[in-house]
């Protein structure tokens, strides 16, 4: 990963794909494609934006705790997964693109019913044998591109109304991602100005990634907070001293004070990573672990392994949120620690622009519900299938919630 783009590209079939459904973006862009759009994308999701976007990050998580406060107070079984997309949809578009489709408000007729379709349908066309459904359309295949040509319109209208926008409110400095793609494109600016392609296919991917890998990060999280009584109480604890009265962090400066909530996801997805395979081929002959490869090799990874070894951590098999709490500091006793074995986001020049973003949502998220609300899986946590859907997701996490003794709050919107 630390010799990418330099040395190894991605498994080829996965830029192929991209590319047959229209959304070939940062994610799988390869070669000199691939850097004029990191510069973009990483300028939208840095520190400083993610600051000034905070009261909207606020806003939508005090939509998810209202939503969650009526399933609670209706006795309503919450489907975890579907609640956290819709969550991580709607922080995604009004960060990158402006536009807030309130998907919490509503329960059908929303984005996420397309955008769930379309990673499992790259994992099954990107390791097909051959491209049948150039030839023969099984009833997934027309499912799926159903959503593509749905979502596609639904960018098209999205880049329609921010050029609108421009239009009518011009200003120097763009507001959001879409804007600086669409701004870059009329001026021309650069050695490789994007095109209306490039920025569809941006928008997709980040739609797609702040959708499925943060939300289900967040699901894998709660089964194991659901297990422990006394994890749950002092995270209910923690919540409670941070948040004050508010029932959602009241600002950015005080996620400083909730590492423990970033401390149970990053620890779940070490024993349940979403990022679970990662796929390459080098650009060049190599060696790797004194094997040769030629040119164009196809390299399958396993993240699992090197997270349950416990040359990395010390008893691996063990959930144990606090090992990420010590700040990079040795132990005394020097157990293993090696957080370069955890390649959730990446590593390198390739590292996932997204990063920060999502440890802000799982922070935000977490924190609010801890801090309102007990939580119960309503399932054997045995009969949760990992489902391999170009990322790992759970197949189900429903969960019923009960308001914390205790707890009382007003928005911090």
């Amino acid at each position: 990963m630390r010799e990418r783009p330099h040395r190894f590209r991605r498994y080829q079939p996965i830029e192929a794909v991209f590319e047959e459904m229209g959304f070939n973006g940062l994610f799988s862009a390869e070669g000199v494609a691939w850097e004029p759009q990191r510069k973009l994308v990483m300028q939208a999701l840095s520190i400083p934006n993610i600051k000034a976007f905070y009261p909207t990050l606020a806003d939508i998580t005090q939509r998810l705790h209202n939503r969650w406060q009526r399933a609670a107070e209706r006795g309503e079984t919450v489907e975890m997964t579907d609640d956290l997309k819709r969550y991580t949809v709607d922080v995604t578009s009004a960060l990158a693109f402006g536009e807030d489709p309130r998907t919490l408000e509503r329960d059908h007729g929303v984005i996420q019913e397309h955008l769930e379709r379309i990673l499992p349908g790259v994992m099954r066309r990107t390791n097909a044998l051959f491209p049948y459904w150039r030839y023969v359309k099984l009833p997934a295949d027309r499912k799926l591109e159903r959503s593509l040509e749905e979502v596609h319109r639904y960018v098209n209208a999205m880049m329609a109304r921010a050029r609108e926008r421009m239009r009518d409110e011009p200003s120097e400095t763009p507001r959001n991602l879409l804007v600086a793609m669409l701004a870059q494109q009329e001026t021309q600016e650069g050695a490789a100005p994007v095109s209306d392609a490039q920025i569809r296919a941006n928008v997709l991917t980040l739609l797609l990634a702040g959708e499925d890998t943060t939300a289900d990060s967040i699901a894998w999280t709660l089964p194991y907070v659901a297990a422990d009584a006394d994890l749950q109480q002092h995270l209910g604890d923690a919540a409670s001293s941070a948040l004050g009265d508010s029932t959602v962090c009241p600002d950015y400066a005080t996620l400083k004070d909730l590492d423990i909530f970033e401390a149970i996801c990053i620890e779940a997805t070490r024993l349940r990573p979403v990022a679970s395979v990662h796929s390459f081929e080098p650009l060049e002959d190599v060696v790797v672990g004194n094997v040769a490869l030629p040119k164009g090799t196809r390299m399958f990874f396993v993240a699992r392994p090197a997270m349950l070894d416990a040359k990395h951590f010390a008893d691996p098999q063990r959930y144990d949120p606090r090992r990420w709490m010590k700040r990079g500091e040795q132990d005394a006793d020097e157990k293993a620690h090696d957080v370069r074995a955890y390649l959730q986001f990446g590593a390198g020049p390739r590292v996932c622009p997204g990063r920060h973003l999502a440890t802000v949502e799982m922070r935000l998220a977490l924190s609010m519900l801890m801090k309102s609300f007990t939580i119960e899986l309503a399932i054997d946590p045995a009969k949760i299938r990992e489902v391999q859907a170009f990322t790992m997701v759970p197949d189900t996490m429903p969960v019923r919630l009960r308001p914390r003794e205790h707890s009382s709050g007003r928005s911090s919107a």
